[in-house]
This record gives structure tokens, sequence and C-alpha cells, in this order.
């Protein structure tokens, strides 16, 4: 990932579509139990997503592009495990794995 120029936090997020809407950004983390950390490429696009509860990273979610911003892939990791979403040039979902 060298191509992340941005890192930002926040408290939350909204909706259930994907990339992840995160919302109330904060300056520091210094006594958050719970935050979001996001890494923004040269473009604004967030390519990397953590939920950090109690210092550790609960899921992550690692985001690709098409040339036109269009989500093409998202990579989402929890405890449960890693699972890989595609979508097509349009941002509709492909394949689940």
């Amino acid at each position: 990932m060298s191509d992340i120029l941005n890192t930002q936090y926040f408290v939350s997020y909204t909706g259930m579509k994907l990339p992840l809407n995160l919302i109330n950004p904060v300056d520091t983390t210094e006594n958050r139990i719970t935050f979001f950390r996001a890494h923004y490429d040269a473009q604004e696009r967030m390519v990397l997503c953590e939920k950090w509860v109690y210092g550790e990273i609960e899921f992550s979610h690692q985001y690709t592009y098409y040339a036109d911003g269009t989500l093409e892939k998202a990579v989402i990791t929890n405890e449960d495990g890693v699972q890989t979403l595609t979508f097509n040039p349009q941002g509709q979902p492909l394949t689940t794995a």
C-alpha cells in the first residue's frame, strides 16, 4: 500500500454501502476506546479502513478501484476470516469469496 498519502480518524460510519461512509472525524485518538482509521490515495479514495477497539484491529476493509473511481474490489478481514467482494464497472456486485 505504498500509494497511501493521507490518514484520517473517525468515530463511526453510516449506511451499508461500500466503501464505508465514515462520519464524525477526530483529530486525535487519545483517550478513545474505538475509532476508525482510514487511509486515502492520491485521488482521495479510501484504500484501507480499520476499526480499532482497545488498541487492536477488529476488522479492516481494503479497497481497489477502477480508473473512473468506481469500487472494483473490497477485501474484508475480521475474526471470521477474509471475504473478497468484486464489482463490475457499474458498481454492481459480481462475486463473493
